[in-house]
């Protein structure tokens, strides 16, 4: 299966979550197995020399491709979650939303100075969560590789909010 041939994986809902919204679910992606296999490998593929020690995911999606990819690098994986649902000492950041703020935690001692991180999110849309995960890793002095996401919707421009890092996307729309 080529990479090309992800898109067919990925089903279109339209008017979710909201009316003029088209939401591309990629539970049909993971729910195959050679397809889900095949996005794993192209993610590893494009850092594979890269010395990743952390994998950094993004809740909720990003887990599932951050934790696969984690074991595929020989790399930790580190989660970052919405606010209160980590047990021990966090770090946050509070970033803007279309409509208001949310906010991102991690432990305080997930990653170390100079830790070389991938930080890895099923979707880039607008690019204001992972920016807001990045700038929160770079104030622990982490080292960033780049960051990984199985769609782009290019539309949206999210890679000018990311443009000082290595990028890499699987599937663009």
């Amino acid at each position: 299966m080529k990479t090309s041939e992800l898109k067919k994986y990925i089903r279109d809902i339209p008017d979710f979550p909201k009316k003029g919204i088209i939401f591309k679910d990629i539970t049909t992606l993971l729910r195959n197995a050679k397809a889900f296999k095949k996005s794993i490998n192209a993610m590893a593929q494009t850092f594979k020399k890269s010395k990743i020690e952390y994998v950094v995911g993004v809740e909720a999606r990003g887990f599932i491709f951050a934790s696969a990819l984690a074991y595929k690098l020989g790399a930790g994986f580190v989660p970052v979650r919405k606010k209160g649902k980590l047990p021990y000492k966090t770090k946050s950041v509070t970033y803007q939303l279309e409509y208001g703020t949310d906010t991102l935690e991690m432990h305080e001692d997930a990653v170390g100075v100079n830790a070389r991180v991938l930080v890895v999110d099923d979707l880039l849309a607008t690019g204001g969560t992972v920016r807001a995960v990045v700038d929160m890793l770079k104030s622990q002095k982490a080292k960033i590789v780049g960051v990984a996401f199985l769609v782009e919707l290019k539309f949206l421009k999210g890679k000018e909010k990311l443009k000082d890092l290595p990028i890499d996307s699987i599937i663009q729309y």
